[in-house]
């Protein structure tokens, strides 16, 4: 039973922000380091949240290289969001890179709102 779902949207060779990844790993992932990709920090990603969570989380890929969805292009028109782009049960978050804590943070908020 999927209650919140968090799609991270971005390109396959794209970083997963906009600092490197380094010793301190503020972003509360350790699987991926030191590979600081995207695609690495979504697999660590959904493994965290899938302990923490189980089946109420459902962590989403959207790559962008070769298509944008109309609904990504819409936001990016609108928005202007940085890439990584976070979206919560399809709301644009201000985050803007892969980050354990404050994608939780979210999460929780989602699931005080269903």
């Amino acid at each position: 039973m999927v209650e919140v779902t968090v799609e991270i949207v971005g390109f396959e060779e794209s970083e997963c922000g906009p600092f490197p990844c380094d010793e301190t790993r503020s972003c509360g992932l350790e699987t991926c380091y030191p590979s600081n990709r995207l695609i690495d920090a979504i697999s660590a990603l959904r493994d965290e949240l899938l302990n923490e969570y189980g089946d109420k989380v459902l962590v989403k890929m959207t790559l962008i290289d070769e298509e944008i969805p109309e609904y990504v292009r819409k936001i990016i028109e609108e928005r202007h969001p940085p890439i990584p782009i976070i979206l919560v049960n399809g709301r644009l978050t201000s985050i803007g890179r892969i980050s354990l804590g404050l994608i939780k943070e979210e999460i929780e908020y989602a699931l005080e709102e269903s």
